[in-house]
């Protein structure tokens, strides 16, 4: 008999229909891979049976028993956690409070200190974290918070626990912590479900995978009887196929940037590079060596950057965010919830949010040109939603990275920075956004790709600059990429 078992699960929200019938058994001690496109019902599910939202239709067994989780803490008395793709915690207080926000350890009515940060140590050791605990949320990278969140799922000692996208935002080695811990609750028992796109993990720590597509169950099997191409054939229901990037057989035009020996103390030192019109420049490196501190500094969002940046040959002042988007310069930032969109505004809004004055007549919003413009966007980039006023906060993580890039399309610029195009995108939708930022290369835009994902640099880029705590260690021009070259001049 299955651990945990699902049937005939079916959720709605406002125009879509997230889940359609769906039901799986999740054995006991095992890791279960659920895949699918973004939008598919992955998260949905987890979210379901972690309490989160609560199914239209259908019911929830553990055991055989039985069991409706009503919110996250009824779940949670039932064993069940869930690690979030987005990071889910409070960012003004500390890592000690955010991992004991369920109950903190008091002493004669007062909150004790000591037992908290303790404990707090003692969550981050079992996973292998090495974080200061008095260090507020805000000020941890992202990798950083998601191993704060890993942490707080394996302390409450969970039977089933539901991991969703983990290791988007995690660095190689941490992703080595994660696959060793994971390991680890498997041999004392514990019940897995792991939603991520990289297919490699998947096949590397998963014993079972459930393939769902617009909602709807396709097919539960195990790892060993399928195989790379059978599944994304499952997730799409159509080939997904590489192409060579067409930008690479054409000649690069002018010079768009030209980055000389910029600096800023404690993130980079002397980085130079430069990238022309029609090229997409890749920037490579372990997380930590400065890649994203690179290109938010020539965006203007670090006051304390030195040195020189050339935009068409004509110096651009540092430090100014309005200036570099004056000069047309654009940038796909990696948080996009964070920092690349408003999630409480629809989609029509957030699209058009950096560029109002494009739409703008002396002063007035042209409504018709606006949604005529941004709906041909979001149609040519396939997002799935019911409407421009769909709210963005409830769109798929590839839905939402659809519209972030969206935003940045509306009028044409002259230098795009993508800071990972890609992150918690699946198989399909990455197969469209390289496609796109192919054709806008071939249009003649120059493009900064910044990318933790080897075969998207060696795939998509005509030169690699890459980047070692904080120093640019070499460039590699597209014939002599390799992934032991690109690794070498990374570590």
């Amino acid at each position: 008999m299955a651990f945990l078992t699902v049937e005939h699960i079916s959720k709605t929200f406002p125009g879509v229909r997230a889940l359609d019938d769906v039901s799986v058994e999740f054995e006991k001690a095992s890791v279960h891979a659920v895949m699918g496109e973004n939008g598919a019902g992955k998260s949905t599910l987890g979210k379901i049976i972690a309490g989160v939202y609560t199914a239209d239709e259908g019911v929830i067994k553990i055991e055989g028993q039985e069991v409706k989780p009503t919110d996250p803490r009824m779940s949670q008395s039932l064993g069940i956690a869930l690690v979030h793709q987005e990071l889910a915690f409070c960012p003004n207080m500390t890592v000690a409070e955010n991992l004991q926000l369920g109950g903190f350890p008091t002493k004669a009515g007062f909150m004790n200190w000591a037992k908290l940060r303790e404990k707090a140590r003692a969550l981050l050791h079992e996973i292998g974290a090495e974080i200061d605990v008095d260090t507020p949320l805000a000020q941890l990278t992202t990798g950083q918070e998601q191993m704060v969140q890993i942490a707080g799922a394996v302390g409450v000692n969970a039977r089933i626990i539901i991991f969703d996208e983990p290791t988007s935002s995690l660095s190689t080695n941490e992703s080595e912590h994660l696959f060793a811990l994971m390991a680890r609750l498997k041999a004392r028992g514990v019940s897995m479900i792991y939603v991520s796109h990289r297919m490699d993990e998947i096949f590397r720590v998963c014993d079972t995978i459930t393939v769902l597509r617009d909602g709807k169950h396709v097919a539960t099997e195990p790892i060993a009887q399928t195989n790379r191409d059978r599944l994304i054939r499952q997730m799409v229901g159509r080939e997904v196929l590489m192409k060579r990037p067409k930008h690479l057989d054409l000649e690069p035009g002018e010079e768009i940037l030209r980055v000389e020996n910029l600096s800023s103390t404690g993130k980079f030192e002397n980085v130079s590079f430069n990238v022309c019109r029609g090229e997409i420049v890749g920037m490579g490196g372990l997380v930590g060596a400065g890649r994203t501190e690179v290109a938010t500094a020539i965006f203007g969002l670090d006051p304390r950057a030195t040195g020189t940046v050339y935009i068409k040959g004509k110096k651009l002042p540092l430090g100014n965010v309005n200036e570099a988007m004056r000069r047309r310069i654009a940038l796909l930032p990696e948080d996009r919830k964070r920092a690349g969109l408003v999630l409480g505004m629809n989609i029509l809004d957030n699209v058009s949010l950096a560029h109002i004055d494009h739409f703008s007549n002396m002063g007035f919003v042209d409504r018709k040109r606006e949604v005529t413009e941004v709906e041909r966007l979001t149609k040519r980039l396939r997002v799935k939603a019911p409407s421009l006023e769909t709210i963005t906060a409830g769109l798929s993580g590839g839905n939402q990275q659809k519209v972030a890039l969206a935003k940045w399309m509306v009028r044409d610029c002259d230098l795009l920075i993508v800071d990972e195009p890609t992150r918690g995108v699946d198989v399909g939708a990455k197969a469209e956004i390289y496609e796109l930022l192919d054709e806008v290369a071939c249009q003649g835009l120059a493009i900064l790709m910044i990318s933790s994902e080897l075969p998207e640099l060696l795939n998509l880029a005509r030169r690699v600059v890459v980047l070692r705590e904080g120093f640019v260690t070499g460039q590699l021009p597209h014939e002599k990429f390799s992934q032991e070259a690109v690794l070498e001049l990374m570590a």
